[in-house]
């Protein structure tokens, strides 16, 4: 069962948008896919939570994080097997890891920890808060964009993963983030 959340081998580089809600990744997901002509990850708690909301007016519980984790491996396992160049991922498990510790009281479930740890990708995209905020059904933290970026960042730090920041508007993080994985293409 376990295997479920372990990444699958696959012949591309990963990049990973990460970071607090509505900070723009899934557009920037969408643009450099777009770019690089390859396939893109999108974020299955959206899918999974927005029918939750949908269907029983409830949002996220801590028992919602392995269905969750579950459902966001078996899509990138899967589209990883579609390219043999850039895979863009609209997030990962580090990032549920996070915000489980955000939101209930500092903890993560042991499966979930490990995997996120475990899992690797070539660089991160650390997305900044210099977007407008976006109002749906499942954000719930305006006020606090500043502390989450900082867990976000803080992660990445203590996990010691390769990132890059993201600033400024779509333009320029687009071109930031083609600049750094055209450097990972072309293994510079």
């Amino acid at each position: 069962m376990e295997k479920t959340y372990k990444q699958q081998p696959a012949n591309c580089i990963k990049v990973v948008l990460f970071g607090p809600e509505s900070t723009g990744k899934t557009t920037l997901s969408r643009q450099l896919a777009r770019y690089y002509s390859t396939v893109w990850v999108p974020e299955y708690a959206r899918e999974y939570l927005q029918n939750k909301w949908n269907n029983e007016r409830k949002t996220c519980e801590p028992d919602d994080l392995l269905p969750i984790a579950r459902g966001q491996m078996k899509l990138e396992n899967e589209l990883a097997q579609k390219t043999d160049t850039v895979l863009i991922c609209d997030t990962d498990l580090l990032e549920t890891k996070v915000y489980s510790e955000a939101y209930y009281s500092g903890t993560c479930n042991p499966i979930l920890k490990k995997y996120a740890l475990e899992n690797t990708y070539d660089l991160y995209f650390l997305t900044y808060i210099d977007t407008p905020w976006e109002a749906d059904d499942l954000r719930d933290k305006p006020t606090k964009r500043e502390a989450m970026f900082n867990a976000f960042q803080k992660e990445l730090i203590k996990q010691n993963r390769p990132y890059v920041l993201l600033k400024g508007n779509k333009n320029q993080r687009l071109e930031i983030a083609i600049t750094h994985i055209n450097k990972l293409l072309n293994n510079d």
